[in-house]
């Protein structure tokens, strides 16, 4: 299973650009680009735009693997980490469905 870093290294170098062209897009140090590709850094949800458009990658998809990287990371070491994603997931159901009648 990729992670976000490892999906953002992999589509810069099949379209054959170097660390210095896509970190200057999205304004940061080639540094920080190279730590968010070997995952020592977690990039930003603007970085994620930006890097879904200058990597030619669909933004919903790289938007899902970026937060479900977040929360895995965030539980993984947890014993009760199923359960809290299973909670979570009502969670969310019911908020949508709560701000979608609010909405209203």
């Amino acid at each position: 299973m990729e992670t976000v870093g490892q999906i953002i290294r992999t589509k810069r170098e099949t379209l054959g650009l170097l660390l210095r062209q896509v970190a200057a897009h999205l304004d940061i140090d080639q540094a920080i680009l190279s730590k968010i590709e070997r995952n020592e850094r977690k990039p930003t949800k603007t970085h994620i735009t930006k890097l879904a458009e200058i990597l030619k990658l669909d933004k919903d998809e790289l938007m899902v693997q970026f937060m479900s990287d977040k929360i895995a990371y965030e539980i993984a070491d947890e014993d009760c980490a199923n359960r809290v994603l299973k909670v979570a997931e009502k969670k969310v159901k019911y908020l949508q469905s709560h701000l979608i009648k609010t909405k209203l």
